[in-house]
């Protein structure tokens, strides 16, 4: 063993006894409760909606239209902000995905959330000379953003009290 491969090891395994010693852990699979069967409503043919009926899958989430719960989906909207000013050709751009979300009983039609609005952003930096990697750019980070909008909602949806 190399003197690089011993440094690179150590330092590797002292940084996992620092962070399991404070308490930290990543998020994984049972970071989120379970979630009654739901019924998705709204713009349930967004690429957001899809995202989130995937992921609600995955976590073993009926999604079905005759559910107790109504989930209500708004059509997302991309805010688009340059940022800096325009002498430069490279400027940064933050992007915003946002929707509005209603969670509803089915039974009694009470709200356990109304019209609440959830947002995600990002700030990428374009060159506005390359129009061909400014169009993928921007459509890479619409991708990103629409995920992380999906489980934006999913961890909104885990909060909500009155589930069972």
């Amino acid at each position: 063993m190399n003197r690089r491969t011993f440094l690179t090891t150590s330092i590797a395994a002292s940084a996992a006894v620092l962070l399991s010693g404070c308490g930290f852990h990543l998020r994984g699979a049972g970071s989120v409760p379970e979630l009654p069967a739901l019924a998705l409503e709204g713009d349930s043919n967004s690429a957001t909606a899809q995202h989130l009926r995937v992921r609600l899958q995955q976590m073993g989430t009926e999604v079905t239209p005759s559910a107790l719960w109504r989930v209500t989906l708004g059509t997302p909207s991309m805010l688009q902000r340059r940022i800096g000013s325009d002498s430069r050709s490279s400027r940064e751009h933050e992007l915003t995905l946002s929707t509005t979300l209603s969670v509803q009983q089915r039974d009694t039609n009470a709200y356990a959330l109304n019209n609440a609005t959830v947002a995600v952003s990002t700030r990428i930096r374009v060159n506005d000379d390359d129009l061909l990697n400014r169009e993928t750019l921007f459509q890479e980070a619409e991708q990103v953003l629409t995920r992380q909008l999906a489980q934006r909602i999913l961890e909104r949806l885990a909060y909500i009290e009155g589930f069972e």
